[in-house]
């Protein structure tokens, strides 16, 4: 794998390695109005019923009326009486059935909680277009106020990294950090920070033409997972995992890592899947989705 310092391989033609940052101009989201339907009452016009003459009462009517009455009632009031003995000796019977939970996974209301994982030693895959972005196990915490990335700390996968911030190139996709420095993570400066309300987008490689890189394990992230980010502001910014998923090149999911998002959020983006030799890359990226769940102090150094 060849690449010149500071650049990112093309890709697959047509197809920015990272997908293109979300623009509102160019990337619509419409929302479907939700709501009773209206009803138009329709005005039929009203029929009087023929005049009926009235009917001469007949001795004895009423009181035979009344007396069919009277007996209905005391035939309901002994099936009642039956039935609730019935009840009593019999409970088992007659409880009533016990409701069927709804198998739903946690924090997607049905949605598998992990957009790619099917399960331990399964392979990651992509979700279908409209699939909104995983939501984590933890409620999302408040959004804090804007400050850049300082490190990007990953305990499960060993990963204790220095971020620079990245913009995009001319064909608009993002650019990369060097490729000289493995152990480097780009925050993509043109969305929120880490912490601020949105999806901040980080990116890394997977390795070089020497070494595996900073982003070599980030598949192995999985549901619940925690990923810190320590800011300018000397506050450290907790994302919980929701999912992964690798998707291919040629489909990346652009609404669902830069869309708009109420949350502060966190987006994971390196290269995965098959490596071809003939274009020199990785046709598959591996997106981590991640949300704010707690906000702490950053240790002061002794």
């Amino acid at each position: 794998m060849t690449t010149p310092p500071g650049q990112y391989p093309p890709g697959q033609p047509g197809q920015p390695p990272y997908g293109v940052p979300y623009d509102p101009r160019l990337h619509g989201h419409p929302q479907p109005v939700w709501g009773p339907p209206v009803y138009q009452p329709v005005m039929l016009p009203q029929v009087q019923p023929p005049p009926q003459e009235p009917e001469e009462p007949r001795g004895g009517g009423t009181q035979a009326i009344r007396g069919v009455l009277i007996l209905a009632a005391v035939v309901g009031l002994v099936t009642v009486v039956l039935g609730a003995v019935f009840m009593v000796s019999s409970p088992d019977e007659y409880a009533p059935p016990e409701r069927t939970g709804l198998n739903l996974a946690k924090g997607q209301g049905g949605l598998a909680p992990s957009v790619g994982p099917g399960g331990p030693g399964q392979a990651l895959t992509q979700a279908v277009p409209m699939a909104p972005p995983p939501a984590p196990p933890a409620p999302a915490a408040p959004a804090m106020q804007p400050s850049s990335p300082k490190r990007l700390i990953i305990r499960k996968l060993g990963i204790n990294a220095p971020i620079v911030s990245v913009g995009t190139d001319k064909a608009g996709a993002i650019e990369t950090p060097p490729i000289n420095n493995a152990n480097l993570v780009g925050w993509y400066r043109g969305g929120p920070t880490p912490g601020e309300a949105g999806p901040a987008v980080m990116l890394g490689h997977k390795d070089t033409t020497t070494r595996s890189a900073v982003f070599s394990r980030l598949h192995e992230l999985r549901y619940g997972d925690e990923i810190e980010v320590t800011r300018m502001d000397g506050t450290v910014a907790v994302f919980m995992v929701g999912g992964v998923e690798q998707a291919n090149k040629q489909t990346f999911p652009t609404n669902r890592v830069y869309g708009q998002a109420a949350n502060a959020e966190l987006r994971l983006i390196t290269c995965g899947g098959a490596y071809n030799r003939t274009t020199g890359h990785y046709v598959d990226n591996v997106i981590v989705y991640a949300t704010m769940t707690s906000t702490h102090l950053a240790k002061a150094k002794s």
